[in-house]
């Protein structure tokens, strides 16, 4: 999957800038406007306040695309507050070199405010207080696939058959691995298929180690734990889409078309815990979109712009975008706590 998705010359994000919207071959909430980059803004203005306002502050962007989520909320910052945007670095971790020409393209009116990290392990030495977060990042992380067999887990390894590539199964002898299913319990019948990130640690601990008083925002498709892998959801989640078209071969045209599958969102907070964090927050798109923007609303007076309605209505209505995503908040500020824990715990860990 990494192969795939990320070779520097053939990988499936390396090739173009083309695969999201309409004309793509999938859509997101980027897609519908610069409303949802606004909201967003909104959120990240919010922290910068409740830490005090620094006087140099940072946010990191993992999987920015060509710019235009990140495009959307320095323009939206610069307008809520001048003062928190020429404090602002906006960091884009960005391994990928066609992406970042199209970044900087996208962000030349920013220029001041911009920096590009191939790998956030680069601001270890260079800590500031701010936000890392991500739009469908999560999703795009390579995962263990793991097959049911006999009473046991096997893992799916990809193999050549002739000119074809072929799935194959073998006794798992990775024991993160292992310790990873062993929550999920027994009840699941022959032939079930589950995909496993043991990989959320390794991908949040270069962002913790950048950020003082850090919050984080993963916005993706997925469920918690118990939802994600129930007995019934027998043939897992992973997909591929092309053409706004979704699959459930990974192995056709590898470097051609996206491979995902939903998050885990336990285990990203789990993973977030280890490292000191606190998660805060866990709500569909739709709940978490319209909490930020009741002030935004407020304003309005009665007189909406149509297409903003548009946009909102379509970030959060249950049956569109804002049942489809989850956002997960966690905290590294001292003081940081969920308004409801018992809440967030039914919903973030309810088996546990």
């Amino acid at each position: 999957m990494e192969l795939a998705l990320y070779e520097p010359s053939l990988g499936y994000y390396a090739r173009e800038t083309q695969q999201i919207g309409r004309h793509g071959d999938f859509f997101t909430s980027v897609s519908t406007g610069p409303l949802f980059g606004g909201l967003l803004a909104r959120r990240f203005h919010q922290h910068w306040r409740e830490i005090g306002e620094p006087k140099k502050w940072r946010i990191i962007e993992s999987g920015a695309h060509d710019g235009t989520l990140a495009f959307d909320i320095l323009s939206a910052i610069h307008a809520i507050s001048p003062t928190a945007s020429a404090a602002l670095e906006y960091a884009i971790a960005e391994p990928l070199e066609t992406l970042r020409v199209a970044q900087s393209a996208k962000l030349a009116a920013f220029g001041k405010n911009i920096r590009h990290v191939e790998n956030p392990h680069e601001f270890t030495h260079q800590r500031l207080p701010g936000i890392a977060f991500g739009n469908e990042v999560l999703d795009a992380l390579p995962f263990h696939l793991v097959e049911r067999h006999e009473s046991s887990w096997l893992e799916c390894h990809v193999s050549r058959d002739g000119d074809s590539l072929t799935w194959t199964r073998h006794v798992i002898k990775n024991p993160a691995l292992t310790a990873a299913l062993a929550p999920l319990g027994e009840h699941f019948a022959d032939g079930h298929r589950a995909e496993i990130r043991i990989n959320f640690a390794d991908f949040l601990k270069p962002l913790s180690a950048a950020l003082d008083d850090a919050l984080m925002i993963w916005i993706d498709y997925g469920f918690a734990a118990a939802d994600l892998h129930h007995p019934l959801r027998h043939a897992g989640t992973l997909r591929t889409f092309s053409h706004h078209r979704a699959g459930d071969d990974p192995l056709a045209d590898p470097g051609e078309r996206d491979i995902t599958a939903h998050v885990d969102f336990t285990a990203i907070a789990h993973a977030a815990m280890q490292l000191g964090g606190k998660p805060i927050k866990f709500h569909n798109q739709g709940a978490w979109l319209t909490e930020l923007a009741r002030d935004w609303l407020t304003s309005c007076d009665g007189t909406p712009d149509a297409a903003e309605i548009r946009q909102f209505q379509t970030l959060t209505h249950p049956a569109q975008l804002g049942g489809k995503f989850q956002v997960l908040e966690i905290s590294w500020a001292p003081n940081a706590a969920p308004k409801d824990p018992a809440s967030l715990a039914r919903r973030l860990f309810p088996s546990e």
